[in-house]
């Protein structure tokens, strides 16, 4: 990704009392990216993008746009805007008085406003009609894209989004995903998009930062996160994944170039449960092991599996609705993989 660099972070630290929330964040954002924040309730994500934002002080460290520290300089008089989860959009006002609003701060002239305000309807794909709409008239889909419309309307560097699709239903929330990531490719703007969805990430992200108690644990595209994970946290949160230490008694493949599990006692091996077989005899594979079905899942058009080996671990298997066991639970299955699917996480 040949960018500039817009957003720079240097040993980020931010307290509150005795509690350390951010650890000493660096972290480079390039121009143009879509650069997702994700981790779990507590790990900082909503306390970084405040203090990016401007709306607290950070404790230790300096935040970069370009080349001007911005750390010290108010919310108000830096090029970024938020997108909040409520959206705070004002019930009161019209659609177009939403949308003018911060160029009404900036004492734009009405008809320069309303003509923006169409320019944001447009590239929102809202009909024009909307600019007179009550908000409380408004679907919760269109209220987002007003709520984007507002943003833009600053014409920010930068736009933060604060876990914004995180109250939507399923369907809309997916609709809104793409919706975004167009967006996102029409303006050429830098998004910085925070959640606790995978999913939003994975679909929509450039690259994706996994947070863990106020440290990244790994920066990287959602393709190498998924399949090179560097700890078992970040593995199991990108999703289903099955760990095997050298306890597990995995059956390998004479002769087959297999990664031998380090008896350490946190070294693990991963594969994702799309890569795991069901299997007639254990030269099939690199990779072995027996089990029994305890439990069978739909799941659209795919069908998973949860096998208990005989040691008691629980191993997840998925496969396509086509390619369904025809066993009952219960009965005796053997699973493989092969060693180019897996990955091996030392030390995790």
């Amino acid at each position: 990704m040949n960018r500039p660099v817009i957003l720079r972070l240097e040993k980020v630290v931010k307290r509150f009392g005795s509690f350390t929330a951010l650890q000493g964040i660096d972290l480079d954002i390039l121009e143009g990216e879509f650069f997702t924040i994700v981790g779990p309730s507590g790990s900082g994500k909503s306390t970084l993008i405040r203090l990016l934002v401007g709306m607290d002080e950070l404790s230790e460290g300096k935040i970069w746009l370009r080349d001007n520290r911005i750390d010290q300089t108010p919310a108000n008089k830096r090029p970024t805007c938020m997108v909040f989860q409520s959206l705070a959009l004002f019930p009161h006002m019209s659609v177009g008085q939403n949308i003018e609003f911060p160029l009404k701060l900036r004492k734009v002239e009405p008809a320069e406003r309303r003509a923006r305000a169409y320019e944001l309807l447009d590239l929102l794909r809202l009909p024009r009609s909307y600019y007179d709409k009550r908000i409380s008239q408004c679907s919760g889909g269109e209220r987002q894209r007003v709520a984007l419309a507002r943003a833009l309307a600053f014409d920010p560097e930068i736009l933060l989004f604060d876990e914004p699709l995180s109250a939507l239903d399923y369907r809309l929330r997916k609709t809104l995903e793409k919706e975004l990531k167009d967006l996102h490719a029409r303006t050429g703007k830098t998004f910085v998009y925070i959640t606790h969805s995978l999913e939003e990430a994975m679909v929509m992200s450039d690259r994706i930062a996994i947070m863990k108690d106020g440290q990244f644990e790994q920066i990287a595209t959602a393709d190498e996160i998924y399949s090179a994970p560097v700890s078992r946290f970040v593995a199991e949160f990108m999703g289903e994944v099955n760990l095997f230490d050298a306890t597990d008694g995995l059956t390998q493949r004479a002769g087959g170039e297999v990664a031998a599990i380090p008896a350490d006692g946190q070294s693990v091996l991963m594969v994702r449960p799309e890569y795991v077989r069901f299997i007639k005899n254990a030269d099939q594979t690199d990779y072995a092991l027996n089990g029994r079905l305890q439990a069978e899942y739909a799941l659209g058009s795919r069908i998973q599996y949860e096998i208990e080996t005989e040691n008691g671990r629980v191993i997840t298997v998925e496969k396509l609705r086509e390619e369904r066991l025809q066993a009952d639970v219960g009965a005796p299955v053997l699973l493989g993989f092969d060693a180019g699917h897996t990955h091996l996480i030392r030390g995790a």
